[in-house]
């Protein structure tokens, strides 16, 4: 009764461990769990860049927003952004959006360049030099692919992604299946579509035969398992 509950009151947020959110953006899990859990070093405690979405809910749990805000994260880290000109950047881009999610956010396209340029006058970060200063480099940090498959609404927030590039048959939405990866004309679950085709010798055909599915949504389940996250 009580898992019945703790379900039903996630219900539209999503709800992924940290090794799924691993799994399904490429980022390393020791990573996500500093960015979003805090972490210790030293004998001094360091917060996570923001609340996690399901704090207090679920433990150590990533919700839709908190899993699709990791991606710029790891961008910027990759970038050689510090830690601290990225939380400082969160908090005024929520300031500046009204958005609790402000990576993900799409006027961060346009308007994230700036953000930084505040942070950097704030702070004299060295590392933000380059997105503040360069247009183009600030564009290819948060390209088009970090915002390629997510779905908007009317107010500019996230409400669905479909993480393989050029196919919108496996889609993560909050509002089905926990966020869980699943064939969005069907609503089936990647996982059971994948776990049948191993288990069938890789057997495409019957696989769609078992699920009453057709075989391009089996072979879009494989693409996703075998897309390029990194």
């Amino acid at each position: 009764m009580k898992n019945s509950r703790l379900e039903s009151s996630l219900l539209g947020f999503g709800l992924y461990t940290v090794a799924e959110a691993a799994a399904y953006t490429g980022i390393p899990a020791r990573e996500i769990r500093r960015w979003l859990f805090g972490y210790t070093t030293s004998g001094k405690h360091y917060d996570g860049l923001w609340r996690p979405e399901l704090e207090g809910s679920a433990e150590n749990a990533l919700s839709f927003h908190d899993l699709l805000e990791i991606r710029f994260v790891h961008a910027f880290r990759r970038h050689g952004v510090s830690l601290q000109a990225i939380r400082r950047a969160s908090e005024c881009a929520r300031e500046l959006f009204h958005q609790d999610y402000p990576f993900t956010c799409k006027r961060f396209q346009t308007d994230g360049r700036s953000i930084f340029a505040t942070v950097h006058e704030e702070t004299l970060d060295e590392t933000l030099i380059d997105l503040v200063k360069k247009q183009y480099v600030f564009k290819q940090v948060i390209g088009p692919s970090l915002y390629e498959g997510i779905e908007y609404t009317q107010n500019g927030e996230a409400q669905r992604w479909f993480p393989v590039r050029r196919n919108r048959r496996v889609v993560l939405d909050p509002q089905r299946n926990f966020g869980k990866p699943m064939l969005a004309d069907t609503g089936v679950g990647v996982d059971a579509v994948l776990s049948a085709w191993h288990a069938e010798g890789q057997d495409t055909k019957l696989v769609a035969d078992i699920y009453e599915i057709p075989v391009e949504a089996v072979r879009a389940a494989v693409q996703f398992e075998r897309r390029d996250v990194a």
